[in-house]
């Protein structure tokens, strides 16, 4: 489990973090929210891994027995709330969060609780949980993590230290992948250019041996698509079926294809652009789509993106995408 000293970026929250560990007001529940691979996750373990440690320091130490039990998955006091379904229900809360806060901690100072995914909750389970963080017990700490917190409860929003997590510069990103990853520097200043300001995301894009590949049939998918034929269109609908566990970074590389193009037909010149190798395929999709055509389309692939995390038919969802993107 990760540390503070392996937080890429994101140095304001960090020390938020420290400065509440250090002054002694630490506050019962934080929201940290950011898209996936922004680290909030990393970073909420870092948090409760400190929180926990005998030493008491504004981070952990890494030796002592509470880290080692943190590490290993083990620690009493350290609960990642476990969700078997799509949605996490108000029996998985009631038993794993509401009930077992009652409880004294077993031997730290606090009782973490860690929500992931919470904008997964049901609505019965976020005023479940509610209840919990209205009247804490002085030892709880509830980390709560989303992606997208307008789709909690205000009255969950109110009661939280609310932490936004916001991209990190891409030479960040790229220094990281080359000194602590090993990633060559060719590779990691693209993964970087393509990340989009998530770490988590960058690493995928380094580590992954279909990165490139997946960039080639985009650009091929992307260049092609307002030409495409029904019949083509269903083959492309198989072969994303095909592999359906990478979907999302396809997804993630096509919508940065069209915000170049927009940015293109909107300021011109292509030296900020991510694409800058293919600058003459944006200029003409950029030429021949207009701004509510491409505004579309990102919309589109924003919708496809969420309909697929919420396990709609996944061929009627990338055949609607595709369709779209026929459009001029």
């Amino acid at each position: 489990m990760a540390a503070f000293e392996d937080v890429v970026g994101h140095e304001p929250l960090v020390l938020h973090l420290q400065n509440a560990i250090r002054q002694k007001k630490v506050s019962h529940a934080y929201l940290l929210c950011g898209e996936a691979g922004s680290g909030k996750r990393l970073i909420a373990e870092a948090f409760a891994k400190t929180l926990l440690c005998e030493e008491g320091g504004i981070t952990a130490c890494g030796k002592c027995k509470s880290c080692r039990q943190t590490e290993s998955g083990n620690h009493p006091d350290f609960k990642i709330v476990v969700r078997e379904k799509a949605s996490l229900g108000v029996k998985e809360i009631r038993e794993q969060v509401t009930s077992d806060a009652q409880i004294k901690p077993y031997c730290s100072s606090y009782k973490v609780y860690l929500i992931d995914e919470a904008e997964k909750m049901t609505e019965e389970a976020q005023n479940a949980l509610l209840k919990t963080i209205e009247e804490p017990r002085s030892y709880a700490v509830f980390l709560i993590l989303a992606d997208r917190q307008e789709l909690l409860l205000p009255t969950i929003l109110s009661r939280c230290i609310s932490l936004p997590l916001y991209p990190v510069a891409a030479e960040k990103i790229k220094r990281f992948l080359m000194e602590r990853r090993g990633v060559p520097d060719y590779l990691a200043e693209s993964a970087a250019a393509f990340s989009g300001g998530l770490v988590g995301r960058a690493v995928r894009y380094a580590e992954s041996e279909t990165f490139l590949q997946q960039r080639k049939e985009v650009l091929q998918l992307a260049k092609t698509a307002d030409e495409m034929t029904m019949a083509e269109v269903l083959e492309t609908v198989k072969a994303f079926a095909a592999c359906k566990e990478s979907v999302q970074e396809y997804l993630d590389l096509l919508l940065l294809w069209y915000r170049d193009v927009l940015f293109y037909k909107a300021a011109g010149g292509s030296a900020s652009l991510l694409f800058r190798d293919e600058a003459e395929a944006v200029s003409a999709q950029a030429a021949k789509r207009s701004f509510e055509n491409l505004q579309g389309l990102i919309d589109a692939i924003g919708q496809a993106k969420q309909r697929l995390k919420s396990n709609v038919n996944f061929e009627n969802a990338v055949e609607l995408l595709l369709l779209h993107m026929k459009e001029v």
